[in-house]
């Protein structure tokens, strides 16, 4: 499986979006701004997205079919995107990235046309909410239900499960809350210690923060797994964690 290009790319800015003299205030947005700067943004606020991007590649390769779709829904740039292109090798799938922000789609044709893989790669700008779905072979959410109203996210998580093939699967990333007040701590710490380690100041941290506080809602592992399960979802596993931060692969029976 060769290796798609996208994080280490000079066209990239450093993201300075909340500091002190840049920080706009308000809700979080995937707008331009963002986009400029997401490669380097999700890399130094995301512990494991550099492992987790890669692993779809591998994922994909193990479930992806001849005569099927490969969705990454909420594709951003299209890290995902590439990820499982590389991974569906020479079968005959379709890749196809949603989102619903134009900006990220713009920047994300960039990239798809940079790559010289052959797999067909369609992308759509448009809310994964209203999206068709059919004869999906793998699917990844990846860091995106997060972002969908809760009372959303079951509706949504069944539409990808009846349009998954049998065998298919769904790689679902999130950040997660916890149960316990004392290990929500310990990880929320553990979390702005990874963003200080990568040069973040604490009121860039704060800023963030409280950007993000009404727009990505988080759940419990354990409220993920049931609603899978209860989506049409026949096993549910963990394969990846770093302090709040998992990655679920989801298999349809």
């Amino acid at each position: 499986m060769s290796k798609a290009p996208i994080d280490a790319n000079p066209m990239f800015e450093t993201d300075r979006i909340y500091t002190a003299t840049t920080s706009a205030g308000g809700d979080f947005r995937f707008d331009a701004a963002v986009a400029r700067v997401f490669p380097d943004m999700i890399r130094r606020s995301v512990p494991g997205y550099t492992t987790i991007i890669p692993m779809i590649g591998v994922i994909t390769e193990r479930f992806a079919r001849d005569d099927s779709h490969c969705y990454d829904l909420g594709c951003s740039l299209g890290a995902s995107t590439l990820a499982m292109r590389h991974g569906v090798g020479d079968r005959r799938c379709r890749i196809i990235g949603i989102d619903n922000s134009s900006d990220m789609i713009e920047r994300c044709q960039h990239f798809i046309a940079l790559d010289d893989h052959p797999a067909p790669v369609e992308l759509r700008c448009e809310d994964i909410l209203d999206s068709e779905l059919e004869k999906a072979s793998v699917s990844t959410l990846n860091f995106t239900l997060q972002f969908v109203e809760p009372e959303r996210r079951p509706e949504l998580l069944e539409r990808i499960a009846r349009a998954t093939l049998p065998g298919g699967a769904l790689i679902l990333s999130e950040k997660i809350r916890f149960e316990e007040d004392w290990e929500q701590s310990i990880q929320t710490e553990l979390h702005h210690d990874f963003k200080r380690a990568n040069g973040y100041s604490d009121l860039e941290i704060s800023q963030k923060r409280s950007a993000l506080e009404q727009v990505l809602i988080p759940e419990s592992l354990a409220t993920h797994r049931e609603r899978l399960l209860a989506a049409g979802f026949r096993q549910v596993t963990l394969w990846y964690q770093c302090f709040n931060f998992v990655s679920l692969l989801a298999v349809k029976g």
